[in-house]
This record gives C-alpha cells, structure tokens and sequence, in this order.
C-alpha cells in the first residue's frame, strides 16, 4: 500500500498536499484500490467554499459511486480536467496526476486535524 510521506489524510481515504495557502486534494491508492475501475468523475463545486466534510463530487467506478469529501474548509478554486476524459489515471497515478481539485484553504486549524502519514497506515 503506497502511503506518500509528505501528504495528510482523511478517515475518509482523501490526501491533501499542502503548497502555501492552498492544497491538492485526492483519494488514496487504498480508496481507488477499493472502488476497483474508475470511470466517470463529476465535480461541480468549482468557486464554492465548501466546509470540512461537505462533499465537493462523486466518483464512479464499475461496481459502486462515492462520495468525495473536503478533508479542510476552503474554496475549490480548480478541477483536475484531465479526469473527464481519463478518470481512470486515478487507478495508475492516485497521488500525482490523479489530483482532484485545488482549493484554498480558509482555516489552517483543521489541517491539525488530519491524520500523519503513520497514523493513516494504522487506520488500514
């Protein structure tokens, strides 16, 4: 299981890596493991600010659809859209070019909240 040092993560299988102000979010190698073959992903929150938790899109493999969620309070300033014609990069590259959104993020407390890279690999 590929666990990346220098990202946070969510109970909830989302990575988030910081740059300044703003971060990339997107789902583990262990969340796209379990969803098996992505093939459609809608994220229609572009210029929202989204609280921690709320739902920023969905994320649709062959066998069931999830739910996508903030793992910090912010707004999503972009979207990866390269995913709309190749969801399935998400499958081979979860970390880097498989990113979801950016956004920028309005409460820096809650990035204390999310879990180290050792207590996440204790969760799985």
């Amino acid at each position: 299981m590929n666990v990346p040092e220098d990202l946070l993560y969510t109970n909830d299988h989302e990575w988030l890596r910081l740059e300044g102000d703003t971060a990339y979010v997107g789902i583990t190698d262990f969340a796209q493991g379990e969803l098996g073959d992505i093939v459609f992903i809608e994220i229609e929150t572009v210029g929202d600010t989204l609280n921690k938790e709320d739902v920023f899109g969905t994320i649709e493999a062959v066998k069931t659809v999830s739910d996508m969620f903030m793992p910090v309070s912010g707004e999503v300033l972009e979207m990866n859209t390269n995913l709309e014609e190749s969801p399935e990069v998400v499958n081979k590259d979860p970390y880097g070019k498989g990113w979801m959104v950016k956004i920028s993020i309005s409460n820096p407390d809650e990035i204390k909240e999310l879990l180290t890279p050792e207590k996440y690999k204790a969760l799985l």
